[in-house]
């Protein structure tokens, strides 16, 4: 709580409001400039198959009108709505939409899990890699510029009224604000903007069938973009003036929840898959395309990586009492015997690139009855935590810059023994934050540059450790046998080198 100047009087801490509009349902959330959240409200979408590729803007505004409501009705029992200074939102990253003059959508979303787009995908990254060889190359069906490409190679007609792309994350922004000529740093990367230049190159509208005016100037994360609409303030009950900024994608906003915004600072979140984001002084040069490096809002670089591997085994293990029983039984194993590779799926592309790899461990042994359940439950849990290792070293290797902490998130982060496992075998402290969410960073992003006057700053006031794990000398010596281990196996299997 700040003074006023004028009067000497406490004042009453700013608010702000994040937006999360993911690819199951819309998530909305108030937290005070010290991290009190006083509302949180959801919106579920109905999920197909077809979701997958296509999802329509016009459900996810009103989604995101119906949590604002809620959120509105709850709020104002707890807390001053007058003290709501700002408000952001964070999307999934490559989902983007063709709008006609009118920004109105010419066609349904293109989602992030659209993977139609392969083969102009290829297009685009063959293209890149001729005008650029040392910018963003590595476009695959996930990525925004070949959904464009694609879409105006099956649309023609369509691709005629096009006035302009937007973002998933933007839409609604627009929505908000009426500012459809701007996104964000993290957006537009995955589209083939050069983050370093700061300008959008020129093959994209010299080499392919797309237009310059079709894409949007890019700004930081956080920078103001105008005053939310005083009709729809009015409609939600929310004072008028509440400034809206740029927004981020969702990956980039759980790292901003995780805490993970000071140099050498990193996330990990193991969900399905295992994700590390962090902040480093230069962008990460990697030869290989394992990584690629977004732009920190306060002028740093957070580099990333996602991994096929993650906690989808873990559905293997779960009995009718949780995995309790099997957790308690694991810890006193502690360090296993067995060497595992938890994959689940064929390839794996990071932090190796490998679309030979097969997992491999105790529980895919042919033999039965070899080991117990437990041992390869540890097995699994300690295999994700030397994936894990491999890629902060290589982070370091690339970087020149030491991985200091690691805030942890996810599904993963639940686990007690896994969290141990890990803070063991990487030999740094690992931190889990209180409240870990895309609307969580949406709303430190909010605050950032309208408050407190950087992300740094937003996030250390207003996210809370709630467990902090560090290594314990003996058990993290013994882990460093069990790494050389896994490695040479990987080694032997060709999956590094």
């Amino acid at each position: 709580m700040h003074l006023n100047k004028l009067t000497g009087m406490p004042n009453k801490a700013a608010s702000f409001i994040g937006i999360d509009v993911g690819t199951q349902g819309c998530r909305t959330v108030l937290v005070s400039e010290n991290g009190t959240i006083f509302s949180a409200q959801e919106c579920a979408f109905p999920l197909s198959a077809a979701s997958r590729e296509e999802q329509s803007p016009a459900a996810w505004w009103e989604a995101c009108l119906a949590t604002l409501r809620q959120l509105v009705h709850q709020a104002r029992n707890v807390t001053d709505l007058s003290t709501i200074r700002a408000l952001t939102v964070t999307s999934t990253s490559g989902t983007v939409i063709p709008l006609d003059e009118a920004c109105n959508p010419l066609h349904n979303a293109l989602m992030y899990s659209d993977k139609r787009s392969s083969e102009e995908a290829e297009i685009c990254a063959s293209i890149a890699l001729e005008y650029d060889p040392e910018g963003f190359t590595a476009f695959n069906s996930s990525c925004g510029l070949p959904k464009m490409l694609w879409f105006v190679r099956n649309f023609p007609g369509k691709a005629k009224r096009i006035a302009r792309w937007v973002h998933a994350g933007d839409y609604i922004i627009g929505r908000l604000s009426g500012d459809w000529t701007r996104s964000d740093f993290t957006n537009v990367l995955k589209s083939g903007y050069d983050l370093e230049k700061e300008v959008w190159p020129a093959y994209i509208y010299q080499k392919l069938p797309l237009k310059r005016e079709w894409l949007p100037q890019a700004v930081a994360s956080g920078t103001p973009r105008g005053a939310i609409r005083p009709d729809l303030a009015k409609q939600l009950g929310l004072p008028g003036g509440i400034t809206v900024t740029a927004g981020m994608t969702d990956g980039c906003a759980s790292q901003v929840a995780s805490g993970a915004v000071e140099l050498g600072t990193w996330n990990t979140t193991i969900g399905t898959t295992l994700v590390v984001k962090g902040v480093t002084r230069e962008p990460l040069a990697d030869p290989e395309g394992r990584f690629y490096s977004h732009r920190h809002p306060d002028g740093f670089w957070m580099p990333g990586g996602a991994s096929n591997t993650g906690a989808d085994w873990v559905e293997e293990f779960k009995e009718p009492g949780g995995l309790q029983s099997l957790e308690k039984q694991a810890v006193q194993l502690l360090p296993g015997r067995h060497i595992a590779y938890p994959l689940r799926q064929e390839g794996e592309r990071f932090p190796f690139i490998a679309p030979q790899a097969r997992g491999f461990g105790p529980g895919m042994q042919a033999r039965p009855g070899t080991h117990s359940r437990a041992e390869t439950f540890l097995a699994n849990l300690e295999g994700v935590a030397c994936l894990e290792r491999y890629a902060f070293e290589l982070v370091e290797a690339l970087s020149g810059e030491k991985v200091e902490a690691i805030y942890s998130a996810g599904g993963g982060s639940a686990s007690d023994i896994w969290l141990r496992i890990r803070s063991n075998l990487l030999n740094k402290p690992i931190f889990v934050m209180e409240h870990v969410s895309g609307a969580m960073g949406a709303a430190i992003l909010a605050a950032s540059r309208t408050h407190f006057g950087s992300v740094r700053a937003a996030a250390k006031a207003m996210t809370r450790i709630s467990r902090e794990i560090r290594p314990e000398p003996a058990l993290a010596a013994a882990y460093q046998s069990t790494y050389r281990r896994f490695i040479q196996v990987m080694k032997e299997k060709k999956y590094i080198k």
